[in-house]
């Protein structure tokens, strides 16, 4: 063989292994990375292809699937039942936009694709496989309440039973019909994803645990847990170093009261809690420290950024490198001090088990299409918060709060009931309007059944003269309470 033909037939051979390496890399990466690409039009097709998964709310679905009916090659869209009233807990699993929430992370349970779902068969030869179901530890009888509670404010909701984490009720308003982006017809769907996309008052967010706003008065707990574990107060009722007002250290700005005539000077815990005192718990956190101050907040869920349940919420803040002044406003909540609903839920739940801190959690199973268990959820998981000699004290002030204090709207017959109450400042100077919170715990005095709730009402028709934590949101906490001790 002379010298050209060689060179020629090595040339062909290494062609033929380029052409071998491509076509390989292209069938086991590439393909793979096309398969999972998700503007891949056949993933969607075989997403749809049959009915979903439910999504399970008090036994019953609060989901399903329906077929098209249009010509598309999308056999099944998604339906909701209550679409309105569930929609911060299911989510929405729409054939154009996605999926998010509970349809978001289950998703491949709610499709079939799980492995854990597939039988050694089934996983051989490809067919697909029935899909399970998520089942929620929502009480509907709790959510109902909270949704006309909250009405046509802007607001947040969130129930936990403080024994076992659970979540009872997952309220954001204003809130949307996931069904009317479910499908992938441009005339309605898009139309109203377009309409939710512009609303200014984004009914999408899940303001429940999505969304961080300062806390306010209700964050004053968390001072007050601090100054009793640390020992800077021996108990809930000692005398505490308060002037009034409290001037912030290094500046020329006194941290006054809403009410002057409130006895607020040198206040014990449980009367500042009772008349929300600003001075007082302004001075206990400059007394402790912003350091002291953090670690408290921190156990109790501040600064966590993977707080799962298992929808991943957004992470409350408690800010650091603050000077003096900065920590005094921390200690009202206020600065730069941030938290969702769900944390100030966590707070009083807290303190309502006696201290320890169970984590919260709203899927109780994940089942198969026969109702058999693939994961279940344990209740409890207690990571101790503070002593229960504290917890005791914290919550005897907050009963003081709702019997005589500034939370008497969410008074309960027969049950015990203790809160604390929060105007948080917002906007440059305070010049919008306040939100007002509530945070809170039940107990029947019978059936010794529990609730906690957090409420927080962003904005409402109430006039700025008349927004305040008892105003507006004890009365949505009450009416959650009392439906959680009744179911």
């Amino acid at each position: 063989m002379n010298k050209t033909i060689r060179r020629a037939s090595v040339f062909c051979l290494l062609l033929v292994l380029a052409l071998l390496v491509r076509a390989t890399w292209v069938q086991f990466y590439d393909g793979r990375a096309l398969a999972d690409n998700k503007n891949n039009r056949r993933n969607v097709m075989e997403q749809y292809a049959y009915p979903l998964g439910d999504i399970i709310v008090g036994g019953e679905a609060v989901t399903g699937s329906k077929r098209t009916g249009d010509g598309s090659d999308l056999a099944y869209k998604r339906t909701y039942k209550d679409g309105d009233l569930y929609a911060g807990v299911t989510g929405f699993s729409s054939q154009v936009y996605g999926q998010t929430q509970l349809e978001g992370i289950y998703q491949d349970i709610l499709d079939g694709t799980d492995t854990r779902l597939k039988n050694p068969v089934d996983a051989v030869t490809g067919k697909h496989t029935e899909p399970g179901d998520v089942v929620t530890t929502i009480d509907p009888s709790v959510q109902k309440a909270a949704y006309r509670a909250l009405g046509d404010k802007k607001g947040a909701a969130v129930a936990i039973d403080p024994k076992t984490g659970k979540v009872l009720g997952l309220v954001s308003t204003p809130s949307f019909d996931p069904s009317k982006i479910s499908g992938s017809d441009s005339s309605t769907d898009g139309k109203a994803w377009t309409a939710l996309s512009k609303d200014k008052d984004q009914p999408t967010l899940n303001r429940a645990i999505k969304q961080a706003l300062p806390p306010g008065s209700t964050f004053k707990l968390v001072v007050a847990a601090a100054a009793l574990e640390d020992g800077l107060y021996s108990s809930v009722d000692a005398k505490t170093d308060s002037p009034n007002p409290f001037r912030l250290p290094g500046t020329t700005t006194d941290l006054k009261n809403e009410s002057a005539s409130a006895p607020c000077e040198d206040a014990s815990i449980r009367t500042a809690l009772q008349y929300s005192c600003n001075n007082v718990f302004g001075k206990i956190a400059v007394d402790l420290g912003q350091d002291k101050v953090r670690a408290m907040a921190e156990k109790f869920g501040f600064n966590d950024a993977e707080q799962d349940m298992p929808v991943r919420a957004s992470q409350s803040v408690y800010p650091k490198d603050m000077d003096k002044a900065q920590t005094g406003l921390s200690g009202i909540g206020q600065f730069d001090v941030t938290a969702t609903p769900l944390q100030m839920a966590m707070v009083s739940a807290t303190i309502a088990n006696g201290g320890q801190q169970a984590s919260p959690h709203m899927v109780s199973q994940v089942t198969d299409a026969d109702g058999n268990a693939i994961k279940s959820f344990a209740d409890g998981d207690d990571t101790r918060v503070v002593s229960s000699s504290t917890a005791s004290q914290l919550q005897s002030a907050m009963e003081t709060v709702v019997e005589q204090g500034t939370g008497t709207n969410a008074q309960i017959a027969g049950a015990t009931v203790g809160g604390k109450t929060g105007t948080a400042q917002h906007g440059e100077n305070n010049s919008k309007t306040p939100y007002a919170w509530f945070t809170s715990y039940a107990k029947d005095d019978s059936t010794g059944k529990e609730v906690a709730v957090a409420v927080v009402v962003e904005q409402s028709d109430a006039a700025r003269s008349e927004v305040s934590g008892n105003g507006l949101a004890a009365p949505i906490a009450k009416a959650m309470m009392s439906a959680a001790l009744k179911g």
